[in-house]
């Protein structure tokens, strides 16, 4: 189901193997996203041993789903989830050409911090960004017809 997500983009995708891979080992946390039974979205968060500093690695959203704060939750999800591990700042690369995603990280409280050549790969720079945590508790924000949740160990890609 996650992989259904990934294939609508063009490059840079996870792969269901990776999906898979990143199900099941401790060092990452994916979130989901449902509405009336679709899966919506989805985040993934690596995490490091031995550091407090958390990945965005991935936020996807159904393209038939935009603009309806699905993404915003699923990054507040990220960000508390990071936050109770102990991590003090989550980081991502995001494409200059993706202004919504910039534009959401911005209005989330994330900074540039620098730029990373030819991330991606068809060649393109990546923007990098980072936010300060600090001390998150609560549960992540949603509205009452979405249900968002931490996807499971061994869960299927």
């Amino acid at each position: 189901m996650l992989a259904r997500l990934e294939e609508g983009f063009p490059t840079d995708r996870l792969s269901r193997a990776n999906l898979r891979r990143l199900l099941r080992h401790g060092h990452a946390s994916v979130w989901v996203c449902e509405q009336d039974g679709v899966l919506v979205g989805n985040t993934v968060v690596l995490y490091r041993r031995g550091t407090s500093v958390a990945r965005l690695y991935s936020l996807v959203v159904h393209p038939g789903y935009l603009r309806r704060g699905i993404a915003r939750a699923l990054l507040a999800a990220a960000e508390s989830e990071a936050g109770k591990r102990g991590c003090r700042d989550l980081r991502l690369e995001v494409r200059p050409d993706n202004l919504p995603a910039i534009r959401l990280y911005r209005n989330g409280g994330y900074a540039v911090t620098g730029m990373a050549g030819k991330y991606y790969e068809d060649g393109t720079d990546a923007l990098r960004m980072c936010k300060y945590l600090g001390p998150v508790t609560g549960a992540p924000a949603g509205r009452q017809r979405r249900r968002l949740a931490r996807a499971a160990p061994g869960a299927t890609a």
